[in-house]
């Protein structure tokens, strides 16, 4: 029993070791993903030498565009807006300037404690373009700048403030890749569904997932308010989220608003679409119809593909 207790105490003083450096830094959640809609979930992992951070500020890179910052309980939110250094396509439209800085202040985030602040908006850069979200804590008697950004060929980890940065990945047709084929990208309406996929189920699953990114090009909002495939004999809209530090997946009553001019992403680990009394497990490599539903829209035909099992959103167990 000691030979095994023994390498097994290591084993955790390295993964904790592990985590402290992955969190000495402030770092994004994502950090490569394709051109389109991205959610900018900045990490902040310590105070100023031991004092509360009160203030967070973020200096948002070339190619970050259509910002809207998420609030936080307890903060003031505030934006700065200014042109960008070109025009850009953003739901069919050109838009030539928008929010450059986010600003939460007036909050109260312990040295001892990590939190997240949250910019959704469009990455409009080609593949392998680097964008840098320049990051600045303020405490009362001090600050911590995340700005350093690293040169071309620089390995970021050398720096000692490294601005946290997003890779654009190469995107495959249809929609970010996890293997196998792609959706096509289907309009109906103002709305334009791309990237759609469903989870290849394991034996003995009682129910599927399934995945889709929604942008609304129009001027007024639209509802997702049904789902169904004839390989199910339930189909319905879910969401995800942790309630006393368990995963509480529920149905979504009312169905999912696509608000004007914005992105909605349905996506492992958040709101989604499941399909229970499946009459054969979905397998990968397939590619199943699914219908959504719409208030304004109608009802879309889609023809989805089954990719790989792997990856973490409850429906696997």
């Amino acid at each position: 029993m000691r030979r095994f207790i023994l390498p097994l105490a290591a084993a955790c003083a390295l993964t904790a070791a592990s985590l402290v450096t992955a969190f000495a830094h402030s770092t994004l959640e994502s950090a490569e993903v394709p051109a389109g809609s991205y959610k900018a979930v900045v990490r902040i992992p310590h105070g100023c030498d031991g004092q509360a951070t009160n203030t967070v500020r973020i200096d948002l890179p070339e190619g970050f565009i259509g910002a809207k910052p998420m609030p936080k309980v307890g903060w003031q939110l505030a934006v700065e807006k200014g042109d960008y250094a070109k025009a850009y396509k953003l739901h069919g439209n050109d838009v030539s300037s928008g929010v450059k800085t986010v600003t939460w202040s007036g909050g109260d985030l312990p040295d001892d404690f990590y939190d997240e602040f949250v910019i959704s908006g469009t990455l409009s850069a080609e593949p392998g373009a680097r964008l840098a979200f320049v990051v600045t804590q303020l405490c009362k008697n001090g600050q911590v700048a995340w700005n350093e950004i690293a040169a071309e060929g620089q390995d970021p980890r050398s720096l000692e403030h490294p601005a946290p940065f997003v890779t654009i990945a190469a995107a495959s047709a249809g929609g970010h890749d996890h293997g196998g084929a792609a959706a096509d990208t289907v309009k109906a309406g103002d709305l334009t569904l791309s990237g759609g996929w469903l989870r290849a189920m394991l034996p003995g699953q009682p129910a599927g997932g399934g995945y889709i990114t929604i942008a609304n090009g129009g001027a007024a909002a639209d509802r997702l308010v049904a789902v169904s495939t004839p390989a199910a004999g339930k189909s319905e809209i879910h969401s995800m989220e942790m309630k006393d530090n368990v995963m509480v997946m529920r149905p979504v009553d009312g169905g999912v608003e696509i608000p004007a001019g914005q992105t909605v992403e349905l996506k492992p680990g958040g709101l989604h679409l499941m399909f229970m009394q499946v009459t054969e497990p979905f397998k990968e490599g397939q590619s199943l119809p699914v219908t959504l539903e719409f208030e304004k829209a109608g009802k879309v035909e889609l023809t989805l593909p089954v990719k790989s099992a792997t990856g973490g959103d409850g429906h696997q167990h």
